[in-house]
């Protein structure tokens, strides 16, 4: 009870310099809590919604995915006869059915041809009005479709791109376009995440969707009264035969669970994994600050050891007031963390994906998670400073001696620190010098780990040499300003260490990746002007099919020498010494004019021979894997069609970074085993303009497929362009999740200095006694904290940039070859370090210079 006494009396004492330490323990909390929040919600809403969506059984035709998505290779959806609706009306059990046809490989278009798919990811839907989507939807406005002129669009959609009943829309998909005006909008029951939802009646979308009438996608069915789920799927099968995918609804809602899910993972566990950063990067200023607590009250402790505490209870007394930091600042982050959940849930509203406060999840798990990890951490970074504050002996503390100065434990900490960076050097050089990609990242990540461990633990000795080389470089032009603050950075090498440790993390990480993604942009761009020797490249960039229709429009535009189409069909290879090691990959089939539009390095032969009739390319790894050479025979059974045996024309080089493990065939020879109502749509096309006419082709091009908003026409510079703007998306992305470590290491710089100044209270008055301004003594506390930035800035730059070029090695074995490194980004983290430090010390310098100067040398 004693013990708990003096940690509250003590807490309570100190709760101006644990605020800082309190914060970064509620930031880190409430970002986990916040993820766990914002992904349970997520899960919640997508549950609701799957559940309400499947009907009790689902019959889809052969070849739907399990989700009921119906992506296919020719742009249509796998469709069952009319005939199948039928037998499953006359199925015991059924109450009722109802066929359907619906499809995602579509683009909707307004009357100004602008796209009103949904820019954040969710898909385009659009299908036939029947009554399971009436049980989830409800028109709100006008009338469900009865026509071919009429279509009904969702709610969400209609408030996004401002439609109203009346409006003219137009629905492209690979039959062709088909235009109708809005009749009716319809509200959802449950939340849409943000898919775009339009219905015509059936046998208009089978006319649009397919191209035929008297066919489904799906026939929804319903149980009658006090028959199971799943006894019905066994009477469908039992009545229609096994060439159909049956499923109740809930393996429907469970298949459709599991694709988002894996989005869901992703995002969960790379958040988290944020979060675990700025908790490591906490846990410098929570061991910073109870050092130097320690420190200021080492007459205090010296006082209870000499009246009969024991060093456990010294320990345990510092321990709880860690405890009790812990505990405030996780509740108050769980909190937040809901906060975080709900500001999360909106911006994605602003990009497009609905999700309803209704649905908000707070489940048991995350509160308590939140607690345990700020705790837990909290404690753990408390315990070395309160087992020093164990060994102080009474009469050292009543002599002010401070806390023992262990000079065999610095060298022992020196040695540990070498060790561990020359291990973690060493591992880098063997990722390096690794043969293969899968076992340099393992050395990768061991490197990664013991140079970051092996650089905080050497940190006080780099402080020492690093700080005298900064304030050479940028102290000593202030004068004896400048030195004051250069020998106070270098007073406590331990603390200076640990406080540029903090922001040495987060700024490695910038770097590395920074590194990494300007060496792939380098690289691409590299292999794009040596490889690509088309003017033009025709694409969808959420990934759909190009349509004949597009097609026709590109190779009807003036001006152009000529247009390579390029597709992928799915084959299973046989090879001429009888196996089948691929039995579902893609054979690529272009236009023989591809082998000038890329000019791919083969080892053997020529890659314009592979489009001859019954012709084809592998590539090097797959022919020394089986034996494979110019003239060998390898058996190719196309998915879609028959089997055919290709001669092997030509050998690729696998070290390549565009179409990396092709292999080629001709659009000919595909046409030739694989029907025309089967035939895979195009993936891009190419297309190069005649000789002088770059630039009207170009402008020729867009004008031609201003009707198919789905595609973007882009020549070479573009193309860099839009790679460039890819991965610099992604990387401010995650330097954004990075910017909360790099806040909670801002906090610790303010709370080392806002210590370190009451530490130095008796000191400043005595300083300002005579005769050192309050501008000076502001000027030497902003140095001494823009030094303390620099030097984590500088370990954390160099660190991140060996891991860059490291990684960099492995990509170069995926045919990334060339190694940049962003200095600007590189510089401009270096300078920004720089003014953090003058931001973190505003306070601090502030409080200093208020001192009043006879109570400040009075204090002792």
């Amino acid at each position: 009870m004693t013990v708990l006494k003096t940690s509250l009396r003590n807490f309570f004492a100190h709760k101006g310099r644990m605020a800082l330490s309190a914060i970064a323990v509620l930031l880190s909390v409430a970002f986990v809590c916040g993820t766990l929040v914002f992904t349970d919600t997520m899960n919640t809403t997508f549950d609701k919604l799957f559940a309400a969506t499947s009907t009790d059984v689902t019959v889809s035709a052969k070849g739907a995915s399990d989700t009921g998505e119906t992506t296919s290779d020719n742009g249509k959806p796998p469709v069952m006869p009319a005939s199948v609706l039928d037998e499953v009306r006359k199925t015991q059990g059924v109450k009722s059915a109802e066929g359907t046809v619906f499809s995602t490989t579509v683009t909707v278009v307004d009357a100004e041809k602008n796209n009103l798919s949904p820019k954040s990811g969710a898909p385009t839907i659009v299908g036939s009005w029947n009554g399971n989507d009436a049980r989830t939807m409800k028109v709100t406005s006008g009338a469900a479709p009865k026509g071919s002129d009429q279509v009904m669009v969702d709610a969400d959609t209609a408030d996004k791109h401002d439609l109203k009943l009346g409006d003219e829309i137009g629905v492209i998909s690979a039959v062709g376009t088909h235009t109708a005006k809005i009749s009716g909008i319809a509200t959802f029951t449950v939340t849409n995440p943000g898919a775009a939802i339009f219905y015509l009646d059936t046998k208009t979308a089978q006319e649009t969707l397919v191209g035929k009438t008297g066919v489904y996608t799906n026939v929804n069915v319903i149980a009658a009264s006090g028959v199971s789920d799943a006894q019905l799927k066994k009477n469908v099968v039992a009545e229609i035969g096994g060439g159909y995918k049956v499923q109740t609804a809930k393996e429907t809602a469970d298949a459709n669970q599991k694709d988002v899910e894996g989005f869901l993972s992703v995002m969960k566990y790379a958040m988290l994994g944020f979060a675990g950063v700025a908790f490591l990067v906490g846990i410098f200023l929570i061991i910073n600050t109870f050092s130097m607590l320690v420190a200021q009250r080492t007459r205090e402790i010296g006082l209870m050891r000499a009246i009969g505490s024991s060093r456990r209870q010294v320990n345990r007394s510092v321990l709880t007031e860690a405890l009790l930091l812990g505990v405030f600042g996780s509740v108050l982050g769980v909190g937040a963390g809901v906060g975080i959940a709900v500001g999360l849930m909106k911006f994605m509203g602003s990009i497009g994906m609905h999700l309803s406060t209704d649905d908000l999840t707070v489940a048991w798990t995350t509160p308590v998670a939140g607690l345990a990890l700020g705790v837990v951490v909290t404690v753990l970074a408390a315990y070395l400073p309160a087992r020093r504050a164990g060994k102080i002996s009474p009469m050292a503390a009543l002599r002010d001696a401070g806390a023992p100065s262990d000079a065999k434990a610095g060298r022992i900490r020196a040695l540990v620190g070498l060790l561990l960076t020359g291990a973690g050097v060493g591992s880098l050089f063997a990722a390096a010098a690794a043969d293969k990609a899968t076992d340099g990242s393992l050395w990768l990540g061991l490197g990664v780990v013991l140079s970051l461990i092996g650089f905080v633990v050497i940190g006080p000795l780099l402080a020492g040499g690093l700080v005298r080389v900064l304030g050479a470089v940028l102290l000593r032009v202030f004068g004896p300003v400048g030195r004051m603050a250069e020998r106070n950075a270098l007073r406590n090498p331990r603390r200076t260490g640990a406080t540029g440790a903090a922001l040495m993390i987060g700024l490695a990480l910038v770097a590395c990746l920074s590194v990494v993604g300007s060496s792939m942009v380098a690289s691409a761009t590299d292999q794009l002007d040596k490889t690509v020797g088309t003017d033009f490249i025709i694409q969808s960039d959420s990934g759909q099919k190009v349509t004949p229709q597009a097609v026709q429009a590109v190779k009807s535009t003036p001006g152009l020498a000529r247009v390579t189409e390029y597709r992928h069909a799915q084959a299973a290879f046989t090879t001429p010494d009888g196996q089948t090691p691929l039995k579902d990959a893609a054979i690529t089939a272009a236009d023989p004019t591809y082998a000038t539009d890329l000019r791919t390095e083969t080892v053997a032969g020529k890659l314009a021979d592979a489009y001859l009739p019954d012709s084809m390319s592998v590539h090097e790894e797959f022919a020394k894997d089986h034996g494979i050479h110019l003239g060998s025979k390898v058996t190719v059974d196309f998915h879609d069609g028959t089997t055919a045996k290709l001669t092997v024309r030509a050998i690729t080089s696998s070290d390549v970074v565009i179409d990396q493990g092709a292999m080629y065939t001709s659009i000919a020879t595909l046409a030739k085993y694989v029907p025309a109502d089967k035939m895979p749509l195009d993936q891009l096309v190419f297309a190069s303009a005649k000789d002088g006419q770059e630039a009207t082709a170009y402008k020729a091009l867009k004008s031609a497929l201003h009707d198919y908003p789905q595609y973007t026409v882009r020549d070479q510079t573009d193309y860099k362009q839009a790679l460039k703007d890819q991965i610099g998306q992604l990387l401010n992305m995650i330097y954004g999740l990075l910017a909360l470590a790099i806040i909670v290491a801002i906090l610790g710089v303010v709370n080392t200095l806002a210590l370190s100044v009451v530490e130095r209270t008796r000191e400043i008055g005595l300083m300002r006694a005579i005769g050192l301004s309050r501008r000076q003594l502001r000027r030497m506390i902003r140095l001494e904290s823009v030094v303390i930035a620099l030097f984590g800035a500088l370990l954390g730059l160099g660190l991140g940039m060996g891991w860059g070029a490291t990684a960099q090695k492995l990509l170069a074995l995926q045919g990334l070859n060339i190694l940049e490194i962003p200095w600007g980004t590189i510089t401009a983290v270096f300078i920004g370090s720089a003014f953090v430090g003058l931001f973190a010390a505003l306070v601090p310098a502030f409080r200093a210079g208020r001192m009043n100067v006879l109570n400040a040398i009075a204090t002792e």
